[in-house]
């Protein structure tokens, strides 16, 4: 059996090759160890890259970790690669985005009720992202389908956890939303969870 060392560089060189976000359990696997002692060594190799200051860190998502740049070296990494266009979301996929990720697992007639408008399209594009799945049944008359968000909502905003979601007035401060023509600025959102919103236009 490899020791704590020896794995530990087998990990790393995982995350390099995996690119995406590499499950505790695969790489258990791979090594033959438990999934728990996986994701202590993760954790171990995450806070030695962090007491060094490297330019590349750990991220942790759910149970799984990845290999990023340090936040401190944006600038210069924004430097060396040509700027790409960000697609962002609007501020109804927005809305939607925050009632799921808070309220989760919840339906779409639960969503409806608290934005006052049908929102269909927008889970569909929220879904097409890749932002938020299907998470079974309601037991309610019908058996409506729940919603709820994934890893990749985890990855793409820089939560480890949904325990580390942001209170829900901070949270344009971490979500992009789309830049319009109007005077209204989209950081001032607010997002009435009571369900008495106005209608507006999708």
């Amino acid at each position: 059996m490899l020791d704590r060392k020896s794995i530990k560089s087998a990990f790393e060189s995982m995350l390099y090759i995996w690119g995406q976000p590499l499950s505790a359990k695969d790489a258990a696997d791979v090594v033959d160890i438990s999934k728990k002692d996986a994701m202590e060594l993760f954790q171990e190799l995450a806070d030695e890259y962090d007491r060094e200051g490297r330019g590349i860190m750990i991220r942790r998502v759910n149970e799984s970790f990845q290999f990023v740049t340090r936040p401190e070296n944006e600038d210069i990494v924004k430097r060396l690669c040509t700027p790409v266009k960000v697609r962002r979301l609007s501020q109804a996929a927005l809305e939607v985005l925050a009632i799921i990720a808070y309220r989760q697992p919840v339906t779409k007639g639960e969503i409806d009720s608290i934005r006052g408008v049908k929102c269909d399209r927008v889970i569909e594009g929220l879904q097409n992202k890749g932002l938020i799945c299907e998470k079974g049944r309601s037991d309610a008359v019908g058996r409506p389908i729940l919603y709820a968000t994934t890893d990749t909502f985890l990855k793409n905003f820089g939560f480890a956890t949904l325990d580390e979601l942001p209170e829900i007035e901070d949270l344009e401060g971490v979500l992009d939303v789309e830049e319009d023509d109007s005077d209204t600025d989209p950081r001032q959102m607010t997002i009435d969870m009571t369900g008495e919103k106005e209608a507006d236009d999708e």
